[in-house]
């Protein structure tokens, strides 16, 4: 009988380390969240990854950069223009003596932050506007989507031009030469980039606002704003993410042009896209003027279209079946 006992406890306690370990791996696969799952897809993408690696650096040289390279980017020596790459100078000088790799880390902060600024401009104003006019439909969705639809049918280049002929010197006297110009650019490029955003979480807040967790959350008494940026709106992040990161190239690539026009940023003030517009007039006899500062646009903006896709599928519930 001892025997027999024995065997019983045995066989249950196996049966409960069994039970113990099966618990142990539902609690352990219960554990796994949204980010977890997303991030185990996104490392799947190597272009993504690779992005991200030469996003950061390019970052981290922008803003560790100028204290390494100590040259200063206001410094010129006529004597030294227009002189190609070299052992004391990696990427030369332009046509007025200054020295390029100091100013393309510069000039990387600026657009830079002109091009995150910008984003979270657009991202804020898009997600409101979707956010209303999805949640509440009828009349607030039909008067929000045809405003919606009137800046879709501007053409942003010309009112980008306009915009800063009209007003940049406003800003100067106010703000000052670079922070003027910046809250300048920053704003028109942001205030006409939000349209495709809105739509996007319109769509998502129709589909949503219908569902079962939203109703439940209504009829414990949930607040409308509660509803709006409590329950619905975490579950719109994901789309929002993916066009935010998108929406920083396109930004980059607008603070570019009005550089590259002479609407944007002073001469003296170096950013890529005025960095650009000089070094086209060389190209003939110093093309490494124009290739310098092209090639860290077309970098960042072609790491951060990469890096976009690779949220996207990774924040695509269908790609994770």
């Amino acid at each position: 009988m001892a025997e027999i006992s024995d065997t019983a406890r045995g066989a249950s306690g196996a049966a409960r380390a069994r039970t113990g370990t099966l618990a142990g791996g539902l609690k352990a696969r219960k554990s796994r969240s949204l980010w977890s799952d997303a991030w185990r897809q996104f490392r799947k993408h190597k272009m993504a990854l690779t992005g991200v690696a030469i996003l950061s650096l390019i970052i981290l040289s922008c803003i560790i950069g100028p204290f390494i390279y100590t040259k200063n980017p206001q410094t010129l020596n006529v004597l030294l223009s227009l002189q190609a790459p070299s052992a004391s100078a990696p990427m030369g000088y332009d046509d007025l003596g200054h020295d390029m790799l100091a100013r393309i880390l510069s000039g990387g902060r600026k657009s830079l932050l002109v091009g995150l600024m910008a984003v979270v401009v657009s991202i804020t104003v898009g997600t409101l506007v979707g956010a209303l006019a999805g949640f509440f439909g009828k009349w607030v969705d039909s008067l929000l989507m045809r405003i919606t639809d009137l800046f879709l049918a501007l053409p942003q280049l010309p009112l980008l031009l306009l915009i800063s002929y009209l007003y940049v010197g406003k800003l100067k006297a106010i703000f000052g030469v670079e922070n003027g110009i910046l809250i300048l650019i920053v704003a028109v490029i942001g205030f006409l980039n939000w349209m495709p955003v809105a739509r996007l979480v319109r769509a998502s807040f129709l589909s949503l606002k219908e569902k079962e967790f939203v109703e439940a959350a209504r009829c414990i008494g949930a607040t409308t704003p509660s509803l709006i940026f409590k329950h619905i709106l975490p579950n719109v992040l994901s789309p929002v993410i993916v066009a935010a990161t998108l929406g920083v190239g396109a930004a980059i690539i607008s603070e570019s042009s009005l550089s590259f026009l002479g609407l944007g940023f002073p001469p003296d003030v170096p950013t890529w896209g005025s960095m650009l517009a000089v070094g086209k007039d060389q190209l003939p006899f110093a093309p490494h003027i124009a290739i310098f500062p092209g090639l860290m646009i077309f970098l960042v903006v072609l790491s951060i279209n990469y890096i976009g896709d690779g949220l996207r599928d990774a924040l695509d519930p269908r790609s994770r079946i």
